[in-house]
């Protein structure tokens, strides 16, 4: 169960939950005896946000009342949990919503407002709108002071990404609700571009996540606009960010805090009394932790393991308690599961940043007696994302079908710093491509897999990757491409802007070297696959259009290869409908065993 979302006030703790048969992202809160989830309302008002193409801050919760973007309408709703009532706050028709934030003082909603000529940072009371800011390409995170007296928030400009550079902007807040004296700034010393994000105030202190040291570390901002690292710890302490409204860091009293600290794939939970202790890492049978949350004395997050569903935990802010609240339940019963094993290739003088990734063997195996297995090789999407080993049905399938299976953190992941990440510029299906090889034959070398079997698969832009790992190698036995990307050319034609100028960050400008997309393009070097290729596709894709799959497909059994392609005509980019994403499974073990017969 794929929880996300959640916030707190007096009126509760709600979250989204996504439901497996429609696909759905419904409202859920405690049950009546404080533990355990239960819906808050009927299961047709679903939740998600489209700004940007990946949403985000798409639910608010106020003393008494919650608000949320409904996801067909994309309309703002207002929730009353007490009676279950809800009704539209705007009517917009022509705009989405995203990022949703209350501010008490004003008795008004902030919010990220995209239409058809690009973003508004607004501001919402009593269905009446009013633009806060605009001028900028994007908007995210807008954070209010305990006085009300000041306004933090981020903005980027084309064609950059907010995880390549982004602005932190501050303002003071007139009588009238209107932004005075709205600037920008820096961090000092900046030698380079940065990212900022998630700003947060205390009073009115600014805090603010930064890498213009070359990590996403917590900075704090004083009156005089000096600014002040609180912990150089060289890990990343925020995921790249993809959606609105994420919450990695959070103050608390006493000058008390807490943080997520990512180290080799894996995030940690820290927390600090602010009675001067000494850091302690809490929840550590956890490996990843979104959406922190305080209302009193009490913080709430929702954590993923490898071995559990997502869980909603609450944290005594002045003990560090753990108290589960809901979920975390073992997901398939008695049924065993692989459980991953980290691994780092080893140095070479061609590669001076270190590549990782995680290691599941078949289920049942025995240990020393891998060396047959086949093995399958995912690539992350992103494709600047970062893979973790928390439970992946897709996974823990495979592993019981009897193949080992192993993820990568290749180069241009998020979660390792700012250079890791941005060693993907211009060299997307190069060095994600390389890495994963590599990896394989790591794994295959170590005696964790047979080499005579060994497949690749990803999902939208790791679909590019396994597709352009095919064009360039015959490693691979066969591959698989889950509505993955085959036409960059027209996927720069008609992405949404959030990404409009990061095709050309990943593969170099196209105006500059259109041979060089050429030679990336999965579509145009479809002859050169000689290996076997199946492709699953939603029938109302936008952005992987079933014309492109079918024509790779063409190519490829033109090569006398087999290429197989199932579509599921009610899905689009990204499967959600767990009826269509067991039927994918099965077609996909069933496409890699063929081949272990012959």
């Amino acid at each position: 169960m794929q929880r996300s979302e959640l916030v707190a006030s007096q009126a509760g703790v709600f979250w989204l939950e996504t439901d497996p048969d429609s696909g759905l992202n419904l409202i859920h809160t405690l049950a009546g005896s404080g533990e355990g989830s239960a819906p808050l309302l009927p299961d047709t008002l679903g939740v998600r946000s489209q700004v940007n193409g990946y949403g985000g801050g798409a639910l608010c919760a106020t003393s008494d009342r919650l608000f949320a973007i409904e996801s067909s309408s994309q309309q703002i709703y207002v929730i009353f949990p007490e009676t279950g009532r809800f009704s539209p706050v705007t009517d917009d028709a022509s705009a989405c919503y995203g990022g949703l934030v209350w501010d008490r003082h004003r008795e008004r909603l902030l919010a990220v407002r995209e239409d058809a000529d690009g973003q508004q940072l607004v501001a919402i009371r009593q269905g009446k709108l009013e633009t806060l800011h605009q001028g900028e390409d994007f908007y995210s995170a807008p954070a209010v002071s305990d006085s009300g007296r000041q306004l933090a928030w981020i903005s980027w400009q084309l064609p950059d990404m907010p995880w390549v550079a982004s602005v932190l902007w501050l303002a003071k807040v007139s009588d009238d609700g209107r932004l005075v004296d709205a600037r920008p700034v820096m961090p000092f010393p900046s030698p380079t571009r940065a990212c900022v994000q998630q700003p947060l105030f205390v009073g009115e202190t600014l805090y603010v996540l930064s890498d213009h040291l070359g990590w996403w570390q917590p900075w704090q901002m004083d009156e005089n606009g000096s600014w002040r690292c609180l912990d150089d710890t060289p890990e990343d302490q925020a995921s790249a960010p993809w959606q609105l409204g994420e919450s990695q860091h959070l103050p608390l009293p006493e000058g008390g805090w807490l943080r997520v600290r990512y180290r080799n794939g894996m995030a940690g939970l820290w927390w600090n009394s602010g009675r001067d202790a000494s850091p302690q890492q809490l929840a550590d049978s956890y490996i990843d932790f979104r959406c922190l949350t305080r209302q009193e004395n009490r913080a709430y997050c929702i954590a993923r393991s490898a071995d559990r569903l997502d869980a909603v935990l609450s944290v005594a802010t002045d003990t560090g308690q753990i108290h589960v609240l809901a979920g975390g339940e073992t997901p398939f019963g008695e049924i065993a599961l692989s459980s991953p094993e980290p691994f780092r290739l080893p140095d070479s003088e061609e590669q001076a940043v270190v590549v990782s990734g995680f290691y599941y063997p078949p289920v049942h195996s025995q240990p020393g007696q891998m060396d047959d297995a086949p093995l399958v090789m995912i690539a992350h999407g992103g494709p600047t994302a970062m893979i973790s080993p928390v439970l992946n049905p897709q996974v823990q399938f495979l592993c019981h079908q009897g193949f080992a299976v192993a993820e990568v953190n290749y180069r241009g992941s998020s979660g390792f710093g700012r250079d890791f990440r941005l060693c993907l510029a211009g060299q997307w299906g190069v060095v994600d491509v390389q890495d994963i090889e590599r990896a394989a034959r790591h794994l295959v070398s170590e005696g964790k897999a047979s080499g005579q079997a060994v497949f690749i698969q990803g999902r939208s832009s790791g679909g590019y990757t396994a597709l352009m790992a095919l064009v360039s190698s015959a490693y691979f036995t066969a591959g698989v491409s889950q509505f993955g990307v085959s036409d960059p050319e027209r996927l720069r034609k008609m992405t949404h802007r959030f990404e409009s100028g990061y095709l050309d960050w990943l593969l170099g400008s196209f105006e500059e070297s259109p041979e060089r997309w050429r030679e990336r393009s999965p579509l145009r070097q479809a002859h050169r696959i000689q290996q076997p290729t199946a492709f699953f596709q939603g029938g109302q894709d936008a952005i992987v259009v079933p014309e492109q799959t079918q024509r790779m497909a063409t190519a490829i059994r033109a090569n006398g290869r087999e290429s197989l392609v199932q579509v599921y005509p009610d899905e689009g980019h990204g499967f959600r409908k767990a009826s269509n994403q067991a039927d994918m499974l099965t077609r996909l073990a069933a496409f890699y065993r063929q081949f272990l017969q012959r």
